[in-house]
């Protein structure tokens, strides 16, 4: 079993930082890899970002590209989401999520484990 927790959102104005950090606990060594996702009011979950364990490949939504940045440090079992330049469109509920092994990182239904989810409210 593998427990995450986000940490770290709250609300900024258009064009500030937020860094999101997932602690993981429980068997953190069997999953590869981690993902966040987000849901706005009213729309699916969709696909943030996503980084394997071996290799530190990372994937990002065409959305987020060039503004986000996922890392995952393995020693604290934790993985972060450096949001910059955010936009009132990235206002949605952040979730963190582990997969032991995925092919397709941007589909939500390969991941085993979802955290709770932590809000982020951009205003223009």
């Amino acid at each position: 079993q593998v427990q995450l927790v986000e940490s770290g959102g709250g609300l900024v104005q258009a064009g500030d930082s937020l860094r999101l950090s997932c602690a993981a606990s429980g068997h953190t060594f069997s999953y590869n890899v981690m993902g966040w996702f987000r849901q706005a009011p009213g729309k699916e979950r969709e696909f943030v970002a996503a980084i394997r364990g071996s290799g530190g490949t990372t994937y990002y939504a065409d959305a987020v590209k060039g503004r986000f940045t996922i890392s995952r440090d393995n020693a604290k079992n934790a993985v972060y989401l450096q949001m910059n330049s955010l936009k009132p469109e990235d206002t949605a509920v952040y979730y963190c999520a582990a997969a032991y092994y995925t092919d397709r990182p941007g589909n939500p239904q390969g991941y085993d484990y979802w955290g709770q989810g932590t809000q982020v409210t951009v205003s223009s």
